[in-house]
């Protein structure tokens, strides 16, 4: 693993539950004395599940961390239990949150997640939990359930599906971004005509994504 990438664990509770994490730290981390920063919160997809965090750099911000990419923001990336699902993990997120936010110089209105697959139903699951928490979210194909637009009507939300989906139909992203709008969110929604499963690489290759993301503040 890329030397970029630190290797934590956050203890859960106090009956063996953990969550194992990569954190990645900006090179300009330990010299801007003072200067808060931008949190990213990525959630990996089931495939990826378990306890070796090598597997994470498979995807997403991870794999382009890995690769030598640098971002303008500290992110956390945990892995979830091979037995568990991010759907059963949303407490243990937050408590996650709360301990970087406690530990490093976090800026609380400038807090965002994303994911992919397992993860962006995930993102979706854990910003209807807690949506003050969050700046932005960035769920990517992701299914959750539609009565959670209320929860989230605040937020802004760029969510991504490719149309040919097979493993997760495109229809539960329409359905979700329907609600949305019902509530008066105007979320953006981007189709990828002729792609399956993997609406992520393009999505987390395109510099648009990380300026919109970064771009969002809380309140």
């Amino acid at each position: 693993m890329s030397t970029a990438l630190l290797m934590q664990t956050f203890k859960a509770d106090n009956a063996g539950n953990e969550l194992p994490y990569s954190l990645y730290l900006p090179s300009q981390y330990r010299e801007s004395e003072g200067k808060q920063w931008p949190l990213v919160l990525f959630l990996h997809g089931a495939s990826e599940r378990g306890d070796d965090l090598t597997m994470l750099t498979a995807h997403g911000p991870v794999k382009q961390i890995a690769a030598g990419a640098e971002f303008p923001f500290v992110m956390a990336a945990p892995q979830c239990p091979a037995y568990s699902t991010w759907a059963c993990e949303l407490s243990a997120l937050a408590g996650l949150l709360d301990e970087i936010a406690a530990e490093y110089r976090i800026d609380p209105d400038r807090v965002y997640v994303t994911g992919l697959s397992m993860g962006g139903a995930g993102t979706w699951g854990l910003a209807a939990r807690y949506p003050d928490r969050f700046a932005a979210i960035a769920p990517i194909c992701g299914a959750w359930m539609p009565e959670a637009a209320p929860r989230i009507a605040e937020l802004p939300v760029w969510t991504f599906h490719g149309e040919e989906d097979s493993n997760i139909l495109i229809k539960h992203t329409e359905q979700m971004v329907e609600a949305l709008k019902e509530q008066g969110n105007p979320a953006r929604f981007t189709r990828y005509p002729g792609v399956g499963h993997d609406s992520w690489t393009r999505t987390y290759d395109n510099p648009e994504f990380y300026d919109w993301l970064l771009t969002q503040r809380r309140g």
